[in-house]
């Protein structure tokens, strides 16, 4: 009852339009979500996110759910769910993928979700990771375990966008851990990211994970910058 009459007085606004929700509606309206440039990835297993790691990962799998532009509705998702605390869109995004990624789930069998991580004083500044509500959404569409524990970051840097694409070239040095035992030996990981630019953070997280005995690795983003 008190919600409702909240929402009369303070409506809850599309994160993308910032026009009032319909009842129905969760974080994005239909209108904004019809107009979402998906990329379709999971139709195409050659696509151009598993193209961008030939000859840097083994992959079994990568690919994003929509395109990035600079200056539109995905990235202003995206502002949103990384810097102002709205979780709901990493959940929203992760149900609609999660849907999506059911389809290859069958033939691909993950084993379990890894998020790539925060250091650990980019935590205390931020509260969170962007890619818990996403990734949590992913784990219970494909019924898997979503792990936030195996892989470390042991070095603190500036935020990616505000760096040159030669200074996150660079970022190749940023340097990544894995903390395992026998039980996660043998399994086919999903590596999970918010947006791909020239993949050098995905590359290094991915060669640490497959540090584990008979690893297999996925990439699955949000979005990719092309």
């Amino acid at each position: 009852m008190l919600k409702s009459i909240l929402h009369l007085f303070y409506p809850e606004v599309c994160l993308a339009c910032k026009n009032p929700l319909f009842t129905n509606e969760i974080s994005v309206c239909a209108l904004c979500r019809h107009r979402l440039p998906l990329t379709r990835h999971t139709e195409n297993p050659d696509n151009e996110v598993l193209r961008k790691f030939y000859g840097r990962l083994p992959l079994e799998h990568a690919s994003a759910l929509l395109y990035f532009h600079k200056k539109g509705l995905v990235q202003e998702l995206i502002h949103h769910l990384k810097y102002k605390k709205r979780q709901q869109v990493g959940t929203f995004l992760g149900d609609w993928y999660g849907e999506e990624l059911q389809k290859i789930h069958s033939e691909l069998k993950f084993d379990a979700i890894i998020p790539v991580p925060l250091h650990k004083k980019r935590m205390k500044e931020r509260g969170y990771n962007q890619l818990t509500t996403f990734g949590q959404s992913l784990s219970k569409s494909l019924q898997i375990p979503f792990y936030e524990d195996i892989l470390h970051r042991n070095t603190y840097s500036v935020t990616q966008t505000k760096k040159s694409f030669l200074e996150r070239t660079e970022a190749k040095k940023t340097f990544f851990e894995v903390e395992f035992n026998e039980s996660h030996h043998n399994k086919h990981y999903l590596l999970i990211d918010d947006v791909i630019t020239t993949g050098s953070t995905l590359e290094q997280c991915g060669k640490a994970i497959l540090k584990i005995p008979g690893t297999k690795l996925s990439i699955v983003c949000i979005a990719y910058t092309h």
